[in-house]
């Protein structure tokens, strides 16, 4: 059976559950994912799931932590690239309106996770080790209260433009970002 993905020596089948359970989320909501659902999307049989996760509360932080790490990993690349205060804040302006979030599907899938984080509080440690991540990528370019504004104004404006009949262009969301950035203590 050369070239199966299935089998006991199968390295990513983990890997395969994980992101059959986002494709089943973002196509169902994470109120509807079932372990058959997943099974069925992954390929594999549905004992494995059970063999990788105790429940689906489980199943679903490890599929909603490798978003939160993918995401974070973009994020934070771009900040680290940043060597001016100017271009930490294109940067800023690039993770909201460039493909930091990598897909629309990725911006779904956190809306989700914030949906569900809120009835399902193992949830909301993913949240914040996220929202730490962000707020430490920032953290080498601005002050901690500015780091959180931004952190906050990323999240903000890419749901906005989202779903915005006229979302904020990228001139716009620069003015924005440069505001908050530079603001001045009243």
């Amino acid at each position: 059976m050369s070239g199966s993905t299935r089998g006991p020596n199968d390295p990513r089948r983990r890997e395969r559950i994980l992101d059959a359970a986002l494709d089943v989320v973002a196509e169902h909501g994470a109120i509807k994912v079932t372990f058959r659902r997943i099974a069925e999307a992954a390929g594999v049989p549905l004992g494995s799931l059970t063999y990788y996760f105790d429940d689906m509360e489980h199943l679903l932080t490890a599929a909603f932590g490798r978003l939160a790490e993918s995401v974070s990993s973009r994020y934070g690349a771009l900040l680290e690239a940043a060597r001016t205060p100017e271009e930490a804040e294109a940067a800023v302006v690039e993770i909201i309106c460039g493909k930091v979030w990598g897909t629309d599907r990725d911006l779904l899938l956190s809306y989700e996770l914030y949906a569900f984080a809120t009835r399902h509080p193992e949830l909301r440690e993913v949240m914040r080790a996220w929202m730490r991540a962000s707020r430490n990528s920032l953290a080498r370019h601005f002050d901690p209260l500015t780091a959180r504004a931004l952190d906050a104004l990323v999240e903000g404006l890419s749901i906005h433009n989202s779903v915005d009949a006229e979302p904020a262009d990228r001139a716009d969301v620069a003015a924005i970002v440069h505001a908050v950035a530079t603001r001045r203590d009243r």
